[in-house]
């Protein structure tokens, strides 16, 4: 039906071409509505290509809740069906170059009942607006007190994978971001919940702690809620679904 069509019909007061002509404009609308209002991407996609530019990264991390001192020892505990999981993260001194920028290496351990069965080391660096972006990580993955395999390990610039964020300079409710992408190993997602939770844990109760929703599409039937302390960091996780598990910081000590 072309315009001068419809003009006319509207004209004349055709009642029953009036209804089809609202009914099919309403049920278009709906249709565009929806194709623009997806809130989160579900899956990689190759719209997503972050612009990294090394000169715009300043040395150390110091966004207040994601604060990466070196020399710092943080210290979590879990309790799990498994048993007491323990988790070191270590701020090194060291740095690592990846697609020209210059990331602070964090050296993260955890053990199950006293035995190893991860070690990680993950590259991050800071934007000059105060951007904490995730460049990747080397990851040894034990069984039984032996080497497994590196499952789970990607580089920024390496066979596709990008950088993500893993914290925002000024995080506001609603935000969603990618915090890595290597298709099919690391596709991890985070959206803004609260900036005004009250946390108690081991090392100390909090107020306006920054909530985040935290998931993958590799595993879609889990995800677990962090929360971040301005001037501590990451305080403690829940897991809301797949798994009963809650994470604390315990302890923030110095090497």
């Amino acid at each position: 039906m072309n315009p001068k069509t419809v003009i006319a019909v509207l004209n004349r007061g055709d009642q029953k071409m009036k209804a089809i002509f609202y009914s099919t404009l309403a049920m278009l609308l709906t249709l565009m509505f929806l194709s623009g209002c997806t809130k989160e991407p579900t899956s990689p996609d190759d719209s997503y290509n972050p612009k990294i530019i090394p000169a715009e990264f300043v040395s150390g991390v110091t966004n207040p809740f994601f604060p990466l001192t070196p020399r710092k020892i943080f210290h979590y505990r879990a309790v799990t069906n498994e048993g007491t999981e323990t988790n070191k993260a270590y701020v090194t001194r060291d740095t690592k170059q990846v697609i020209g920028v210059t990331c602070v290496v964090v050296a993260d351990s955890v053990w199950l009942n006293g035995v190893l069965i991860e070690a990680t080391f993950d590259w991050y660096a800071q934007h000059q607006d105060g951007t904490v972006w995730y460049f990747g990580e080397a990851v040894d993955n034990y069984e039984n007190g032996k080497l497994k395999d590196h499952d789970g390990a990607w580089t920024a610039g390496v066979d596709g994978a990008k950088p993500g964020i893993i914290m925002e300079a000024n995080p506001k409710v609603g935000d969603v971001y990618r915090q890595e992408l290597y298709k099919g190993e690391a596709e991890d997602m985070a959206e803004v919940l609260s900036l005004k939770e009250s946390v108690s844990v081991p090392f100390g109760s909090f107020q306006n702690c920054l909530r985040t929703r935290e998931w993958t599409p590799l595993e879609p039937g889990k995800e677990s809620n962090k929360f971040y302390m301005s001037g501590v960091g990451f305080v403690m996780e829940i897991y809301t679904k797949g798994e009963s598990k809650k994470v604390e910081l315990i302890d923030i000590t110095t090497r």
